[in-house]
This record gives C-alpha cells, sequence and structure tokens, in this order.
C-alpha cells in the first residue's frame, strides 16, 4: 500500500441523479489543466461566526452518538476495522440539505443531527473552519509538524439542469461549495475522469481513481464531494530504536508476531483504569487533537465491544488522568471497505433509499434517491504519528500526585478514536484484532 508518513487523508464523494437550473457561471482550471464551468452563489462562504458555541457542542455530540451506532453496526464484521464518522456524517449532511418530509426525518435521527436545518449547516460551518485553524499553532521547528486539517468542498452537476438555488445557496455559504457543470449524459466516462483528478489533487495523490469506471452513467446528475486533509505527528514520539517484535494476541487467541514501538519511562500520559478494560490517550503534537485507546482485559473484548455507548465513553473521557506510563504500542496498518446502504437503512433511513425518497429540497421534485453508499478507509500507525484515507461515495438516481510507573502493553485487540478534545469531535474510530 502507498502511504505517506504522519498524514491522514479522507475523501467522501455523494453522487447524485437530479435536475438543473441555470445560475451565474464561471470558467475554472482543474487538476490535469483541463477545465469546466462552475455555476456560483452569489453568497459567500461564511466566516463561521454565526453559529453559536451551545450548537457546535450539539453537532459534536451528535456525531458522537452516529460514531458509536455505526461501529455497533459493524462490530460483527470479522478482523479490523476502520471508517470516518466525521467524513460521512459531513458529507450526508449536504445531502440532508436537500431532503424533505419523512426522507429528512429519518435521516436527523440516524446522524443525530440535534438542530434544526437554519442552525445545522452554520454549526458544520464552524466547526470545519475551528478544524482546520489547528493549524495555525505554533510549533517549535525541532519539535515537528503540527497538527493539520484541510476541508474542500465541490459539487458537479450536469449541465442544463435545474438545482433549486436555496439549495445551492446552503452549500456555498456552509460548505464553501459551488456547482461545476459536467456533461454526464454524453460524457460519463470524462466526467468521472476529471472528478477523481480532483480527488487525487486534494488528497495530495493519495486517493486514486475513487470512483470505479462504469459507476458514472448518464443517469447520474449530480456529484457532492467532500476531501479532508489531515495531518499529525505525537506530541511524545516512540524512540524507533526500542521497536522490536512481540507477541499480540488475536481474538481467537492466535499469537501474531507484531511490531511493538516503546515509550520510554518519562512518558506520562492521560490513563483510566476501568472495570474490565484500560484506557490511554496519545496527544498528537500541539496537545489538541488525540487517539484515544480503549484496551478491553484479555477475553473481554466483546463484552466491552457491546456495552460501549456514548455515556460511557464520555464517562471513560472524564476521568482520564495523568500517570507515567512505560507503553508498548503495535504499529500497524490496514485497509476497511464497507458498503452502507443496506446499513444505514437499518439504522432508521429506509425511505432514502427507495422510491419514496423526497429529496425535492434539490430540485423541486421527488425524483431521485440513494442507491448504494460506499465508505474505504486506510490507517497507518508507526513511531512518528497516523496517516489515514477514506472515501465515501452516494450513489444517488433518479426516481494527580507523583505515581510509580505503570506497564501498560496493547497486545492484545482493542479500539481507538482519534478526536479533537475541545469538541470532543470523532474524526476517526476502529478497532485492531490483527496487526
Amino acid at each position: 500500500m502507498n502511504y505517506k508518513k504522519s498524514i491522514n487523508l479522507v475523501f467522501c464523494l455523494l453522487i447524485f441523479s437530479l435536475t438543473l437550473t441555470g445560475c451565474s457561471v464561471a470558467d475554472v482550471i482543474l487538476p490535469g489543466n483541463s477545465s469546466s464551468q462552475v455555476m456560483v452563489s452569489d453568497l459567500p462562504r461564511s466566516d463561521g461566526s454565526r453559529s453559536a458555541t451551545e450548537d457546535v457542542e450539539k453537532l459534536s455530540e451528535g456525531n458522537l452518538k452516529f460514531a458509536l451506532d455505526l461501529y455497533h453496526q459493524l462490530e460483527s464484521s470479522e478482523g479490523n476495522l476502520f471508517y470516518s464518522p466525521y467524513s460521512i456524517s459531513s458529507a450526508l449532511a449536504m445531502t440532508y440539505a436537500g431532503a424533505e418530509g419523512q426522507t429528512a426525518e429519518e435521516m436527523a435521527a440516524v446522524f443525530h443531527f440535534l438542530l434544526e436545518e437554519d442552525r445545522l449547516h452554520p454549526a458544520i460551518n464552524s466547526l470545519d473552519l475551528y478544524l482546520e485553524g489547528l493549524a495555525d499553532q505554533e510549533i517549535p521547528e525541532d519539535m515537528g509538524e503540527p497538527f493539520q486539517l484541510n476541508i474542500a468542498n465541490a459539487i458537479w452537476g450536469q449541465k442544463d439542469f435545474h438545482f433549486e438555488s436555496e439549495f445551492l445557496d446552503t452549500l456555498a455559504v456552509n460548505y464553501g461549495a459551488g456547482l461545476r457543470l459536467l456533461d454526464f449524459i454524453q460524457l460519463p466516462e470524462e466526467s468521472r475522469v476529471t472528478i477523481n483528478d480532483w480527488v487525487s489533487d486534494e488528497t495530495e495523490e493519495r486517493i486514486q481513481d475513487l470512483i470505479p469506471q462504469g459507476a458514472i452513467t448518464p443517469d447520474i446528475r449530480l456529484v457532492l464531494s467532500n476531501a479532508i486533509y489531515f495531518k499529525a505527528t505525537w506530541l511524545e514520539p516512540f524512540e524507533e530504536s526500542l521497536t522490536e517484535d512481540g507477541v499480540f494476541s488475536g481474538l481467537d487467541g492466535e499469537e501474531i508476531i507484531t511490531p511493538m514501538m516503546s515509550l520510554g519511562s518519562d512518558a506520562s500520559l492521560p490513563y483510566y483504569a476501568g472495570e474490565g478494560f484500560q484506557a490511554v490517550e496519545l496527544p498528537y503534537l500541539g496537545g489538541q487533537v488525540s487517539m484515544l485507546v480503549l484496551l478491553p482485559d484479555q477475553g473481554e473484548f466483546s463484552k466491552f465491544e457491546e456495552k460501549l455507548n456514548s455515556e460511557e465513553l464520555g464517562r471513560i473521557i472524564e476521568n482520564l488522568v495523568y500517570h507515567p506510563i512505560y507503553l508498548s504500542f503495535p504499529k500497524y496498518e490496514f485497509e476497511t471497505e464497507i458498503s452502507l446502504a443496506a446499513i444505514l437503512a437499518k439504522m432508521g433511513m429506509p425511505s432514502a433509499f427507495s422510491g419514496s425518497a423526497d429529496f425535492s429540497g434539490m430540485t423541486g421534485d421527488k425524483d431521485l434517491f440513494i442507491s448504494d453508499v460506499f465508505h474505504k478507509a486506510f490507517v497507518s500507525v508507526d513511531e512518528a504519528g497516523t496517516e489515514a484515507a477514506a472515501a465515501t461515495a452516494v450513489l444517488m438516481k433518479l426516481t494527580a500526585a507523583p505515581e510509580d510507573p505503570l506497564q501498560l502493553d496493547v497486545d492484545r485487540p482493542f479500539l481507538f478514536l482519534i478526536r479533537d478534545q475541545q469538541t470532543n469531535t470523532i474524526l476517526f474510530m476502529g478497532r485492531v484484532t490483527k496487526p
């Protein structure tokens, strides 16, 4: 697998079948020196000041609940698991901007959108801009590179089709996205290549050919895309000289020889020991974003996994206290690929995937439904930091006091979350059962 050290990349794509209207149009240059026209709303993107702090908190609260709800839908799958609830939720929020009636109600329930729409989308914008702003922290050059998160949005629509101006305004003001015009009907393959080139450019070529050949068909009318570039290094890097092979015990008792990284005795990390598990948090440089590791006791993984909910997670986070730790942690990398259509329908939004879907807020007609949702994610953890890549495609068609150091060996299956500590926004979530 190709990857770049200490970089997380998230890319989400939503594909719709809709009709389009006319607006002011400008030419834009796309990756590869190809050109396209963009239908631009007269409204600029908001600076994020419209949203109250409590609205961002409610948004993050909903993100956390959705992250865990989705995890419980996926936990029965075998092996390692990794996905980006922030990516999926943000991408579907743009879809939600055009949903009406029962379809909108179901989507709001599944994604725990706890705010009315006139507050939800501004809150998403404020959170996006806040997260991007974390890169502005001044870090001494000799310490390494600070946390980075860059977010880009683009909408790709069939030329000469009608879109509701209110829908376009919502995406322009809160997502900074203009409608780029393509010809899916006459040039479906060329349109696919154009969008994939944009994906590659926005993710520094880490995600290639996201939309597979044949996926763009003449009945596609709109593609909403969201790209997130994330880079982070550990606040306390692991020393490469201390990395050596160790034994990781799998769920079935299998002993897996795995490179185990180590932190020395001077490491002090947020730690909590609960009933049947231990938790440790590994901050990234800048101290704002971290990886929270949840390590169930031997033989207790399934029991812990089953009972984990937002209340329990909140209690764990509240009880984290800095403690000197000799930490042993595995190097790992893997990829997860998930089809989410049936899962999201089962979670409570079946109408969006049926002929009764109502996305009339996009075109004025009830003429589209989601045909499938795909999510793919990659994660790599080494001595320097964390790298992750994720892609989502939604296809729509018409119709304390000093203590003695403790020893913590993460040598068995565990869960992990990458989160912003200030807002408790879950950027990524996963588990490792076999490094």
